[in-house]
């Protein structure tokens, strides 16, 4: 779903980018993608993390395992034969890799100690020792890549496998943390723990047995195992989380719910397979709903999750307006913040791309007006994706369905996106009147008169000069077919006018009086 620029490709290849046109869904998606990524990107504050530390609940710079120790001290006294002695210096280890600002990761492993808190993972006779070196561990995996992998190196995995079957509930949680850590710095790492057999052991804990705190580090693993999409999970993983996701979308946590949603979010961004398996999971109608709640962390990611699908095909898509998903936009698209309402668009751009019944929907919801005024007010990038749903509607759409857009008032915002400094939208907007135009029929003098009046025919004008050649030959085109013989056929008689809120046209253009139509 990368959105290819628009200077490397001919109108004609263009068209393939929208779902109606050849029925192309991967290039669809393709183009799509930049999108979704620059959105990401945006929203990193919102996600969840991918690696956490473990914080000291009270830290004591008086304490008296710290005072005085070197680093060499500390590794040497956590291989003693005193049990008492050696779990001091672990505690001690952990403590200093507990600091809020700046632990000295690099300086403990540099100091040897990364094998020693591994072996005492092992000791089960000492419980206190062994959660103690997890919590150590767990920290050095929370700080930089290489850092995490220097405790892979140190075969901490597959002990932290034996920890999940642990008796003792704080030391299995650590492991599980530990885990998570190692799972968040990338698809290699994820990986590699899958292939450890992480996935059955971890569902395990998914039951209402296990203590709340405990669940949320669980479903925040399973966050960091669909992370991902180069390469995405295994589709065996998918499969295996997936139920669980289905139980925990219905849980009454809101950490744990924002968590599933954005796993969910996660797998949809994986191409059409993916999202299919995640429809056929049944989550869908729970998610719905939560385009409309009060967390904006929760809605947020609810309306990331059900995006992804309406990237999909049309029968995706369809899956998610089934479930009166459409409802939810009036509010999204006037939403306090902005990201929202830039994400609530791009959502609709993909809808307006599908095939004319979804478009219908997008009228009957009486949304069209909504992404208009979006145009007109929102932020750049808001704006942005208001002239992708629109454009898409004019490829998209029915005459009578384009015609919509034209009595809503879309010509006049479309047309001062024409000087902005963004190729890529001077481009869809050119296509969109383009489109508009050639829908039109003989009604397109009426139409090249509104766009006149907006100002945009100036602006086409002066696009013939433009350095992109694709904007060039279209605005010189739309001059050419739509314009050049204005001075010859121009009427008066042809401007539209608005008659109770509708668009009509005098008696020469014979609309009927029931509203604008083209033919």
């Amino acid at each position: 779903m990368q959105r290819t620029e628009m200077s490397t490709k001919t109108v004609d290849s263009r068209q393939r980018y929208y779902k109606n046109k050849d029925k192309d869904q991967s290039a669809l998606r393709q183009r799509r993608n930049e999108v979704t990524v620059e959105l990401r990107r945006a929203r990193r504050d919102d996600c969840v993390q991918k690696k956490r530390n473990v914080p000291q609940d009270i830290v004591d710079e008086r304490d008296d395992n710290l005072q005085g120790k070197s680093l060499q001290s500390i590794v040497s006294n956590a291989s003693s034969q005193d049990p008492t002695e050696q779990l001091g210096a672990v505690q001690a280890a952990r403590k200093l890799l507990s600091k809020d600002r700046n632990p000295p990761i690099d300086e403990l492993i540099e100091s040897g100690i990364l094998p020693v808190l591994v072996k005492c993972l092992e000791r089960e006779d000492n419980p206190s020792l062994q959660f103690e070196a997890a919590w150590a561990l767990t920290n050095i995996a929370s700080g930089t890549s290489e850092q995490t992998k220097a405790v892979v190196k140190a075969d901490a995995v597959k002990y932290f496998m034996k920890l999940l079957e642990s008796p003792h509930q704080n030391v299995c949680e650590q492991a599980v943390w530990a885990l998570g850590n190692i799972i968040g710095d990338g698809p290699g790492l994820r990986d590699f723990v899958i292939r450890h057999g992480v996935v059955k052991p971890l569902l395990k804990f998914v039951n209402p047995n296990v203590p709340i705190s405990f669940l949320r580090n669980v479903t925040w693993v399973i966050v960091n195992l669909c992370r991902n999409k180069d390469p995405p999970p295994p589709m065996e993983t998918i499969q295996e989380v997936l139920p669980a996701l289905a139980l925990l979308i219905h849980h009454p946590d809101l950490n744990i719910l924002v968590d599933t949603v954005w796993a969910l979010s996660y797998l949809t961004d994986g191409g059409n397979h993916q999202i299919q398996v995640v429809i056929d999971s049944g989550v869908v109608p729970s998610l719905i709903p939560l385009l409309s709640h009060l967390e904006i962390k929760l809605q947020t990611a609810a309306l990331r999750a059900v995006g992804n699908i309406v990237t999909g095909t049309d029968e995706q898509t369809q899956v998610v307006l089934n479930h009166d998903a459409l409802s939810h936009f009036p509010t999204l698209l006037n939403h306090h913040k902005e990201k929202v309402k830039k994400e609530a668009v791009w959502f609709l751009s993909n809808i307006t791309a599908g095939n004319q019944s979804q478009v219908q929907e997008i009228i009957g919801a009486g949304l069209v007006p909504l992404i208009i005024q979006t145009l007109e007010t929102g932020e750049f990038l808001t704006r942005k994706e208001a002239a992708w749903a629109i454009s898409n509607f004019t490829v998209s759409g029915s005459p009578q369905q384009v015609a919509v857009l034209v009595e809503c008032g879309a010509i006049s915002p479309f047309c001062k996106l024409l000087d902005c400094m963004d190729t890529q939208v001077v481009q869809i907007v050119l296509d969109g009147l383009n489109n508009i135009l050639k829908m039109a029929g003989d009604k397109a003098d009426a139409i090249a008169t509104v766009i006149e009046e907006a100002g945009g025919l100036d602006k086409i004008e002066f696009l013939q000069q433009h350095e992109n050649e694709e904007i060039y030959k279209l605005a010189f085109g739309i001059i050419d077919q739509y314009f050049s013989n204005e001075a010859d056929n121009g009427d008066e008689d042809l401007a539209p006018h608005e008659v109770d809120g509708q668009f009509e046209f005098q008696a020469k253009t014979n609309i009927p009086p029931g509203g604008f139509k083209f033919c």
